[in-house]
């Protein structure tokens, strides 16, 4: 079969990336930058409040060592969204489970982000009015964690289009989107940063993320129609775009609302995925997609894939 140069230039590049970060040495790599960050953060933090740092520096410098458990958290949930767009050539199905895992860990990240705003070391008067916020994103997050479980066991492989060139067209057409959505994740992680630092605005680099992603949940599902436009596959991607919707509002609602705002949707895809699974499409609905597939009278190759 003849490649595109085109789709054989995005798919090396794909590939190149995904190794970079998705391999064994790439995976030791990160785990080796959050140590640092984390000994670094721990370590500028005490010379802050020794007041051993330059003005410039100190300025920019927290003086509480809980906020070094929340950078780093927030750099695990910065490679999590690298992992989540890896995913989503593969599998629509496993992406969006990769959503709601990140959602978990925001959540667990929140707790630190309430508590660094205390004062060290912590007493009971200041604690106590976080109490239930705390509860309730530690509580959110592990529910989301069991259902998460239910979820992935309910994903099984099933054909995309039974044509094999179909196929591959549509996971090339998926590594551009994941690959574009790479470097605007990018921009926006330098954008909100860089703001965040030097000008004391809010850092809202998941938020904005969580908005792209819709947009492209979207595009993936007009481009799945390419290939086959069955109600079940067209609620089942509609559903998925709704649940990154409610995420992206999740992310912005105080820390209780927020954690049953994240239960909601991780019972929202597992309840979508249940109803896929033991979706019986009538004798109509099955004639009419064998229809649409079928191509000059050719015996279709059934290609697998998530």
């Amino acid at each position: 079969m003849v490649i595109n140069p085109l789709y054989s230039t995005i798919n090396k590049t794909f590939d190149k990336v995904e190794h970079a970060f998705e391999g064994a040495s790439g995976q030791r790599r990160i785990g080796t930058l959050m140590v640092l960050v984390f000994i670094f953060g721990i370590s500028g933090i005490q010379l802050n409040r020794f007041g051993l740092l330059p003005p410039q520096i100190a300025a920019i410098t927290p003086t509480n060592h809980l906020e070094a458990i929340e950078l780093v958290f927030t750099l695990l949930l910065v490679f999590e969204v690298l992992s989540l767009l890896f995913s989503l050539v593969y599998s629509v199905s496993i992406s969006v489970g990769k959503q709601v895992e990140i959602l978990s860990l925001v959540l667990l990240r929140d707790i630190f982000k309430e508590i660094s705003n205390l004062h060290e070391p912590i007493i009971w008067e200041e604690v106590s009015g976080l109490v239930l916020d705390i509860s309730a994103l530690a509580f959110g997050a592990l529910i989301i964690f069991v259902i998460l479980n239910y979820y992935y066991r309910q994903i099984h492989q099933e054909p995309l289009s039974p044509d094999d060139k179909e196929t591959a067209s549509f996971i090339i057409v998926k590594k551009l989107i994941a690959l574009l959505m790479m470097v605007g994740f990018m921009v926006i992680v330098a954008y909100n940063w860089w703001f965040s630092l030097f000008y004391g605005e809010e850092n809202q680099t998941f938020e904005s993320f969580y908005t792209l992603l819709v947009f492209s949940d979207i595009l993936i599902m007009l481009f799945s129609m390419r290939y086959g436009s069955s109600y079940r596959v067209a609620f089942r991607n509609s559903g998925f775009a709704v649940s990154t919707l409610l995420i992206r509002v999740a992310l912005i609602t105080p820390p209780l609302y927020s954690a049953m705002l994240g239960v909601g949707c991780a019972l929202l895809v597992l309840g979508i995925r249940v109803a896929y699974n033991y979706y019986m499409p009538s004798s109509y609905q099955k004639k009419r997609e064998e229809n649409r597939r079928k191509k000059d009278g050719t015996e279709p190759m059934v290609c697998f894939t998530k």
